[in-house]
This record gives structure tokens, C-alpha cells and sequence, in this order.
């Protein structure tokens, strides 16, 4: 062996230089990230932003999987991990058509008259429209359409992140998701109810026998004697429709994004239309902040209590909740946030007691 061989300095080298393979590995997940990337840009331009399910999942995973190239297993973990939690939500979206199969009544005056009861016989919803609602949508409907949409992204971009963080950490939020969707579910299939927006276009003799799709809920409420069961608005704005609306998605028609808009209405169209109590958006909002807040900095919590605030006001105003639904999303966030600490509390229990019963027996 040469003298240049033996020097240090090229052994020093021969150590430092990353192998080959590695290098290769860490350029193609650097092209895989940049290409997906890429694609997501040119859809969500060309297409509009991916507020389905189906499509918002697929992006995340093949993301995650480009993002795993060169990483060991974790190509593989990705569809260990992230193909069972989407067919659980598939599951969730087939079985929502279980409250029609039901067949339970759908209720229609009990939420109003909780409002009317907590407000002094003021409804919220159509207090807040006669006040703020605008002939065309002021730059700040912008903000709450895009707050409410989204409760369809921030839950999966959320589970992402954990998952690349911490799995234990994505664990526990995933039963939290799933968890909550499903016990909302329930309630869902044994207690329909109508949301404001229903209940502004049709009268109590459209409903008198809980139907949960009259044929007045599917037209204008212009024109419903006495502004219908949440009753008439008594201020407007010049120009501004003088009867309740559902108007959440008006921010983006200020924008100019009708595919969006056009997908806010195809989505509102295809869902259970009479599942207001409790508000899933409510309390998945709730639940997300709940779970970061311990989670995050300090200074990123103000931003979190915000957020959950600034979601009741615009599904109140919206016309999407009453005041009583989201009380009752926050409660049903509490009951399955504490369940969840209970299970997990339990799950890491020593075991020392039970095995030394069954050793005794």
C-alpha cells in the first residue's frame, strides 16, 4: 500500500464522504418532495383546494411517503399507520345515512327556544345578521369562511406532523379524531336536529311532525311568514337581504374562488343536513386546541383560544348552529378529552396487581 494511501488525511476523508447510496436516497427525496409539492400547486390552482376527504388524505400520505424515501421502513409505515385510520373514516362517512335509516324526529323547535331562553328571547343567529350582514361580503367574512373551512384540513395536516414528530403522539390524537367524530355519530343517529339556516324557511306547520327533509328546507326563505321558527329580522343594512341566510361561504365568492365555493355547497349538500346537535365543528375545534394547547409555546396559545372563539361566532352568525349546539360540542369535546385521559392513564398502569391475581388463582 502507497504512502498516500496510508495518510491520514485520506483516511479522514474516506470516513467524512457519505456513501454513495445515501446521497442518491437524500436527492431523490429531495425531487419526490419537490414534484409533490408541485402537484399539490398546480391542482389547488387549476382545481381549487382539496376539502375532500378522500383527496386531502391522498396528498398527506403520498407527501409522507415521498418525505420517508431513503428512511428505513417508514415507507411502510406510513400505510401500516395512515391506511387503517382512512378506512375508518370511510366507515364514518357510509354509516352518517344511519340516522335517516333511523328514522328518529328530527327536532326543530327545542334548539331555538334554548337560545330564545338564554338571550333574553333574542335568537343570536338572527341578532348578529340584522347588525352585520351585508348587501355584498365585507373583507372579514373572508376570514371566517376560511376558519370554517378549515375544520375539513387542520385536523389531517395536525395528524401529519404529528406523525412525523412523535407516533405516540399521533396515536393518541387519532383516537381522539376518530373518537369524537363517532360519538357525535351517535348522537347524530339519536337525536337529529335542525340548524338555523332550516329552520329560517320553514314554518311549524312544515314541521309539525319532525320530518328531517321537509321540501321547505329546500327552498329560498325569502318570502317564510314571520322569518319562519327563528322568526323575523326587524334591522337590515341597505341592499342586505331582510331574512336569515346561510352565508358561510360568501367569503370566498369575494375572492373569486367558485370552486371553492362550489365545493363549500356540494359538500353542504351531500352531509347529514340534520345533524346540528352537537357541533362537530364546535367540538373538533375544541378538542385540537385542547390537545396542542400543552403542546405548543406559550405564545402560539392565545392564537388556539382564538380560534375556537372566532369558529362559534361564525357558525352562529353563519346560520350553520345555534349558541345551545356549540355548547354542546364544547361539552362533548370535554367528556371525550377526559375519557382519553382515562384510557390512556389506564393503559400505563403497571400491571404488577392483575398478574399477581391471576398467579394467586
Amino acid at each position: 500500500m502507497s504512502a498516500v494511501d496510508d495518510s491520514p488525511i485520506a483516511l479522514v476523508r474516506l470516513e467524512e464522504a457519505p456513501p454513495t447510496l445515501e446521497r442518491r436516497l437524500v436527492f431523490t427525496r429531495r425531487i419526490a418532495i419537490a414534484t409533490w409539492a408541485a402537484i399539490v400547486v398546480y391542482r389547488t390552482v387549476t382545481t381549487g383546494f382539496a376539502f375532500n376527504r378522500e383527496l386531502l388524505l391522498l396528498y398527506i400520505c403520498t407527501g409522507l411517503l415521498a418525505a420517508s424515501i431513503g428512511q428505513g421502513r417508514r415507507m411502510l409505515y406510513v400505510v401500516r399507520d395512515w391506511l387503517p385510520f382512512a378506512l375508518v373514516l370511510v366507515a364514518y362517512d357510509l354509516s352518517r345515512g344511519a340516522a335517516i335509516l333511523v328514522g328518529r324526529p328530527t327536532m326543530w323547535h327545542w334548539q331555538v327556544d334554548a337560545d330564545r331562553w338564554m338571550f333574553a328571547g333574542t335568537v343570536p343567529t338572527v341578532w348578529l345578521q340584522e347588525r352585520l350582514k351585508l348587501p355584498y361580503p365585507p373583507w372579514w367574512e373572508i376570514v371566517i369562511s376560511t376558519v370554517y373551512m378549515s375544520f375539513f384540513i387542520l385536523p389531517y395536516v395536525v395528524a401529519a406532523v404529528l406523525w412525523l414528530r412523535d407516533r405516540a403522539e399521533w396515536k393518541a390524537f387519532v383516537r381522539l379524531f376518530v373518537g369524537l367524530s363517532f360519538a357525535a355519530l351517535i348522537i347524530y343517529t339519536l337525536l337529529p336536529a335542525a340548524p338555523p339556516w332550516a329552520a329560517a324557511r320553514c314554518t311549524a306547520a312544515d314541521v309539525s311532525s319532525g320530518p328531517s327533509g321537509p321540501a321547505c328546507m329546500f327552498g329560498p326563505a325569502r318570502g317564510v311568514p314571520d322569518g319562519g321558527l327563528l322568526g323575523g329580522m326587524h334591522s337590515t343594512h341597505d341592499g342586505a337581504n331582510s331574512w336569515v341566510e346561510r352565508i358561510v361561504g360568501r367569503g370566498w365568492g369575494k375572492l373569486n374562488l367558485q370552486t371553492a365555493s362550489a365545493l363549500i355547497d356540494q359538500g353542504q349538500a351531500s352531509v347529514n343536513l340534520v345533524a346540528a346537535i352537537p357541533s362537530l365543528h364546535a367540538a373538533l375545534t375544541a378538542a385540537v386546541a385542547a390537545f396542542l394547547w400543552t403542546r405548543v409555546a406559550r405564545k402560539w396559545r392565545p392564537l388556539l383560544a382564538a380560534y375556537v372563539v372566532v369558529m362559534a361566532f361564525t357558525l352562529v352568525y353563519t346560520a350553520e348552529h345555534y349558541v345551545v349546539d356549540i355548547l354542546l360540542g364544547w361539552l362533548l369535546a370535554a367528556v371525550v378529552l377526559l375519557a382519553m385521559r382515562w384510557f390512556e392513564a389506564w393503559r400505563s398502569r403497571p400491571r404488577n396487581d392483575i398478574t399477581a391475581i391471576v398467579r394467586l388463582s
